[in-house]
C-alpha cells in the first residue's frame, strides 16, 4: 500500500523555505507540540519558537522555528507562516 501524503509550505515574509509532500509534521503550538498527518480535520494553531519535524518518507527534516507564527491545516494542505526559520 502507498503512503499518502500531503503538501506543506513552510514561509516567512522574505521568502518560501520548504515547498513538497509530506506523510507527518510536529509543530510547536501554545501548549505544546502537536502533530498533523494526512485527513487532518482543518486547524488555525498559533506556533511559538521551536522545532518543525516533517517526515516525507525518508529521514526526519527539522526547521527551527526562531519566531512566533501561524499554521493552517485545510484539505490536505498545510501553510505555516513565521517570521524566522531556518533548516537545523
Amino acid at each position: 500500500m502507498a503512503e499518502r501524503l500531503f503538501k506543506i509550505s513552510i514561509s516567512t515574509p522574505e521568502k518560501t523555505i520548504f515547498e513538497g509532500e509530506i506523510s507527518s509534521l510536529v509543530a510547536p503550538g501554545e501548549e505544546g507540540y502537536f502533530g498533523v498527518l494526512v485527513d487532518h480535520a482543518p486547524l488555525i494553531a498559533n506556533l511559538v519558537p521551536g522545532k518543525i519535524t516533517i517526515k516525507d518518507g525518508g529521514l526526519p527534516t527539522i526547521f527551527k522555528c526562531k519566531s512566533t507564527g501561524i499554521l493552517e491545516v485545510l484539505k490536505n494542505n498545510v501553510n505555516i507562516l513565521v517570521d524566522s526559520a531556518e533548516r537545523a
